[in-house]
């Protein structure tokens, strides 16, 4: 498996990963490394190789910032994610060739982003080796939704790198419905190839932990945030509807925990500032499973402010599944699949609307009853379909259709 993010940080291939080697799989997985981390680790049984993350910019800038800072943004993030592209393709096909040559390999697993690391699998493939192209993120739609944009050459040449990818693959596996219609669509994938593999949460997210006894103590309402801290993830809607909640609507009895990391978290903690925000708000970056755990088990509304945007409208976040594994209710904009998964667990918002993201929150806060129903229907809704011990189960199909012939 290749995996530009850290492992087993990365939830949903944590779980792909772990899944395979308790079917019997020789699973190694290269991935990049977290300070702290060790270069070579075994963990549940999935061999991990380690190589250093190179990050050269910054790539966010301040909302308000003027025509020529976000131009040199652009220029500035263009020349980082090529650089930082052919970097990690470069060590991953380095790193899989040592793997080749030590313990051998029958398949290759990217997860994208990048979708360039179809270029390890080529060579390999020539010799008949499997690939296999798990679609996390739909790059094209990504840059469009992280920068803005409407079109441009950028997209175009990463619309290229997926369809290559799409080509190359033996199987490939999708987050969701949408995903695999864009697959059969752009690529001319055959749907039997196709497998949906829905983000969902391992039975220990599914086991209940006790709350964070420092925010129980508050003896305020717990809004918890959990996710990535990026342009296209919304996290600044939340913030200026937190803040119509205290200016406009006098609120002040609520607490809110944001955790997660990404390239947004500085500009994040800068507008909580400004909006003045410190107060109620807490950024709390990467931190430990079971501090996170304990935060979101302490939660009475669990929030999800994806914007409307190429890429959110038709795409999963497990973050969904995990408030709703943990029984809170969600407040979150009205996007396509995630009403598919949330149902109702969730407070649907006319997308991008901040100040009626701010009347749902008040909303559930003053109403304890419609939190417990919500909650429990989400937690009934991830019991019966949408945990990984369910919905794992087609990856375990994908990899028995993968290898048919040989068997």
């Amino acid at each position: 498996m290749l995996l530009e993010n850290s492992y087993p940080g990365d939830v949903r291939v944590r779980n792909e990963a772990t899944l395979l080697a308790g079917a019997g799989y020789t699973v190694s997985i290269i991935a990049t490394r977290r300070q702290g981390q060790t270069a070579r680790e075994q963990i549940d049984g999935v061999h991990v190789y380690r190589v250093p993350r190179l990050e050269l910019f910054n790539k966010t800038t301040a909302d308000n910032a003027s025509f020529i800072s976000r131009l040199f943004l652009k220029v500035r993030s263009l020349i980082g994610y090529c650089f930082e592209y052919f970097y990690f393709t470069t060590v991953c096909s380095l790193v899989a060739f040592y793997i080749f040559l030590t313990r051998g390999f029958d398949a290759i697993h990217s997860h994208n982003p990048p979708d360039t690391l179809f270029l390890v699998a080529i060579p390999y493939r020539l010799i008949g080796k499997k690939y296999v192209f798990d679609h996390h993120d739909l790059c094209p739609e990504l840059y469009l939704s992280r920068y803005g944009v409407k079109g441009g050459l950028v997209p175009k040449v990463l619309a290229v790198f997926e369809w290559c990818s799409l080509k190359l693959a033996n199987i490939t596996i999708a987050t969701n419905e949408s995903y695999k219609e864009i697959q059969v669509k752009r690529a001319g994938k055959r749907p039997e190839s196709v497998f949906i593999v829905r983000n969902g949460p391992n039975q220990r997210r599914m086991t209940l932990l006790p709350p964070s006894p420092r925010l129980r103590v508050m003896n305020k309402t717990i809004l918890v945030y959990i996710g990535a801290l990026n342009p296209q993830d919304g996290v600044d809607y939340l913030l200026r509807a937190l803040h119509q909640l205290v200016q406009e609507k006098r609120r002040t009895d609520f607490h809110c925990v944001i955790m997660g990391g990404g390239d947004s978290l500085g500009d994040l903690q800068t507008l909580s500032t400004q909006l003045q925000l410190d107060n109620y708000v807490e950024l709390t970056g990467f931190i430990s499973e079971e501090d996170l755990r304990a935060n979101l088990a302490a939660a009475d509304i669990c929030v999800d402010p994806d914007p409307s945007s190429p890429l959110n409208d038709v795409s999963t976040w497990i973050k969904i599944m995990e408030y709703m594994a943990a029984g809170h209710p969600i407040v979150t904009f009205d996007l396509k699949e995630t009403r598919y998964s949330a149902q109702d667990a969730a407070i649907y918002v006319e997308p991008n609307d901040e100040s009626r993201f701010a009347e749902a929150i008040v909303r559930l806060m003053d109403d304890p009853e419609a939190r417990r129903r919500m909650g429990a229907a989400g937690r009934a809704r991830v019991e019966q379909h949408l945990q990984w011990s369910i919905v794992g189960a087609n990856l375990l199909a994908a990899y028995q259709t993968l290898f048919a012939k040989k068997r």
